[in-house]
């Protein structure tokens, strides 16, 4: 296994996905800088060694709810979609400054279920990614919550970005997509409610139990998705070519040591296949 581990340093093309409980401090639900500072460093890093690296970031809400002061959740859609455009504004301010300070530049790109549906924005989409990545640009993409209600009503549909993640994985043909989560990898049970869950190394192949046990561990809080997207997430990925790692974002320079080889996470390994379709786990 520590030779498939090493594979992952070959990987050129590679999807970062973090969510909303890495970017903000649970005390004050307000942006913890130093740690978005730390993973801009990290990625311009990535870039810098020859790489191509595209950010799929939460948070929108978060932000948009800390602008305005507000310390509750909201329970009208409209009221989240007004945090969304608020907080998705203030956000990618603070990446493009931030990638500014190590000269790179960010790009920001908001995507929707229609965007992956429709047939002509879905290649539209594809060849922006291609030229950003060209020109040395690293994209920043969320969904746009200020007009899509998929995400925000928690519908199965992007769950939370790990399967919009995993969608632009699939359109960019990345060759390693990183789940930032609030848990080590992938368990056979909540860790949180079961001290006898066991930690799963390596996924070679996504069965039925395996989507079950997501399904079963779902109520943990590994983000709004829970595990079930982000079996889902691995099903798109691994179909798409894509190898896919969970691992705890608390500590952002796990991204560093997988992209080393370091055994950490939970490594999905792809299985392209040539009848995939996209649509089946979109739709």
């Amino acid at each position: 296994m520590d030779d498939i581990r090493n594979t992952v340093k070959d990987k050129k093309r590679i999807v970062i996905k973090i969510g909303s409980s890495s970017l903000m401090h649970e005390e004050t639900g307000k942006m913890n800088l130093s740690k978005i500072e730390k993973l801009v460093r990290i990625i311009v890093d990535i870039k810098n060694s020859g790489k191509d690296v595209v950010l799929v970031s939460s948070g929108a809400i978060a932000v948009g709810r800390a602008a305005i002061g507000l310390h509750d959740r909201p329970d009208s859609l409209s009221l989240k979609q007004a945090c969304a455009a608020i907080g998705q504004a203030k956000l990618m301010m603070v990446y493009q400054k931030l990638f500014a300070e190590y000269s790179t530049t960010a790009a920001q790109v908001l995507m929707t279920k229609n965007t992956v549906l429709n047939d002509v924005s879905r290649v539209n989409v594809g060849n922006t990614f291609n030229e950003l990545l060209k020109l040395g640009v690293v994209p920043v993409v969320n969904e746009n919550d200020s007009v899509s209600t998929y995400e925000i009503e928690q519908v199965q549909t992007f769950g939370d970005n790990d399967r919009l993640s995993a969608i632009v994985s699939s359109i960019i043909d990345a060759d390693l997509l990183v789940l930032l989560s609030d848990i080590d990898g992938m368990y056979t049970d909540d860790p949180k409610k079961n001290p006898a869950a066991k930690f799963i190394d390596v996924v070679e192949c996504i069965d039925d139990r395996l989507v079950n046990m997501g399904k079963a561990t779902s109520g943990s809080s590994v983000g709004t998705g829970g595990m079930a997207a982000k079996v889902v997430a691995a099903q798109i990925a691994s179909a798409s070519g894509t190898d896919m790692i969970i691992t705890n974002g608390s500590d952002l320079d796990n991204i560093v040591r997988i992209l080393n080889g370091v055994k950490i996470g939970t490594l999905f390994l792809s299985h392209k296949q040539s009848d995939f379709n996209l649509m089946d786990l979109v739709d």
